[in-house]
């Protein structure tokens, strides 16, 4: 299998850590948690995260400052915004701010693992071609543009 990937994990309630940390580790990737934007800041500086997952709203430090900071020395990072109260403005913030996205709560266990995946290939650590779609892709990239689509238009016809 492929390199496993490091998820941080900030959120002051340890429900929503432990929960997440479970799914992180069923799905195969290695899961750090943090419970305030201090201690991820610390966690981030001692391991190679590949991902942030952060509640918007916490002591001490908010989502977004987070965000910011990390931001400001590593912007490769993929950084995902949770929150229970999503409204558009918080949502846009996030966005502007250089959030990839964000979950809602409660979790829906298959949201968090597509967009976790659609971050990770956005970074280009992951790929979501299978076997068969590779091979597809593979013959797309080395057939000529326009043989193909004479192969579609001739279906279309």
């Amino acid at each position: 299998m492929g390199v496993t990937r490091n998820i941080l994990v900030v959120d002051d309630e340890e429900e929503v850590r432990e929960t997440l940390q479970n799914v992180l580790q069923n799905m195969n990737y290695k899961p750090f948690v943090a419970s305030d934007g201090k201690e991820a800041l610390e966690v981030i500086k001692n391991n190679d995260i590949d991902v942030v997952l952060s509640d918007l709203y916490m002591p001490n430090m908010d989502g977004i400052e987070l965000l910011k900071r990390v931001k400001s020395f590593n912007n490769k990072m993929v950084f995902l915004m949770i929150t229970a109260h999503p409204t558009i403005e918080t949502a846009v913030e996030a966005i502007k701010k250089g959030a990839y996205d964000y979950l809602t709560k409660p979790f829906h266990i298959e949201e968090v693992r597509l967009k976790i995946n659609r971050a990770l290939e956005k970074k280009g650590l992951t790929s979501s071609l299978k076997t068969a779609n590779g091979i597809i892709w593979a013959l797309l990239v080395s057939i000529p543009i326009w043989l193909i689509l004479g192969i579609i238009l001739a279906k279309m016809l």
